[in-house]
This record gives structure tokens, C-alpha cells and sequence, in this order.
């Protein structure tokens, strides 16, 4: 049973290293840095790295630096 706020285990998409760097437009060896710092959680398949598309966009929205005007 999924929290509150939370999608159930089955409704959840995983992306592949690979395909969180193109997202973030960043290198695959930064996406690794940042899984493995904490960062941005992910899970482990075999030797690879599964990260919720989620925890992307919310990753990415927290770190989002906005430009103040005066």
C-alpha cells in the first residue's frame, strides 16, 4: 500500500542511467555522482541503476535557481 502522496510500485516508471542524462542533459558519470551521494535515489538491477522518473523531476525542480528581478 502506497503512502499518502506516493504512486503504488506499479504505477512508478524507472529510467535508465542513460536516459536521466539525457533528461538533465548532463553526463551519465554525473547521474552516477549523484545516485551514489544521495542525491537522487535509485534502486539496483543486476549491476545497473533504476531511478524513478519522479524522483528526476523533483530533483530537478528543487534544484531549479530562478532569476529574481529587481
Amino acid at each position: 500500500m502506497a503512502a499518502a502522496g506516493e504512486r503504488p510500485l506499479n504505477e512508478v516508471q524507472f529510467l535508465t542511467v542513460a536516459e536521466v542524462a539525457s533528461v538533465m542533459r548532463v553526463s551519465k558519470m554525473t547521474v552516477y555522482r549523484l545516485v551514489h551521494s544521495g542525491h537522487l535515489p535509485a534502486i539496483r538491477v543486476g549491476r545497473s541503476f533504476r531511478v524513478p522518473e519522479q524522483a528526476v523531476h523533483d530533483y530537478l525542480r528543487e534544484s531549479y535557481v530562478g532569476v529574481e528581478t529587481a
